[in-house]
């Protein structure tokens, strides 16, 4: 992947190329939501992002806290991708931890087997309508 380290680019173009984002309005959308940190502060999506710069981000239930490596102007595949950046130590055990989390959280409540067919249907809605009722 060609790279040029010493001109800085575009915080937003450069999650697009490491594909944290699949299109470059949405990281810009995350980062103007304050989703995306470029060394600690909230940027905007034109911030200038050099090697060596800490970004976090914040992507629906996981967090991200990487430093850039190498700076690359177009999307390449997902195994180019993953050379622009190293993603910290405690970062990945925060994230596995959430994982982990999710699944117990998944296997507690587990989901029915199948969709209750029509008359199941009307039974809870007949059964949620009158608990939902105001006493007269």
């Amino acid at each position: 992947m060609s790279s040029d380290t010493s001109t800085p680019m575009r915080l937003d173009k450069w999650l697009w190329a490491a594909r944290f984002y699949k299109t470059r309005r949405q990281a810009s959308e995350a980062i103007s939501g304050g989703h995306v940190k470029l060394n600690g502060q909230r940027s905007k999506p034109g911030a200038r992002l050099q090697t060596g710069d800490q970004v976090y981000i914040r992507k629906q239930m996981l967090t991200f806290d990487i430093i850039v490596r190498e700076l690359s102007p177009r999307r390449g595949p997902a195994s180019e991708a993953q050379k622009l950046y190293e993603e910290t130590a405690e970062s990945v055990i925060r994230r596995e931890s959430q994982q982990a989390a999710r699944q117990e959280q998944a296997r507690l409540n587990p989901r029915p087997k199948r969709k209750p067919d029509k008359q199941e249907r009307r039974k809870i809605i007949r059964f949620v309508n009158k608990h939902t009722r105001e006493p007269s």
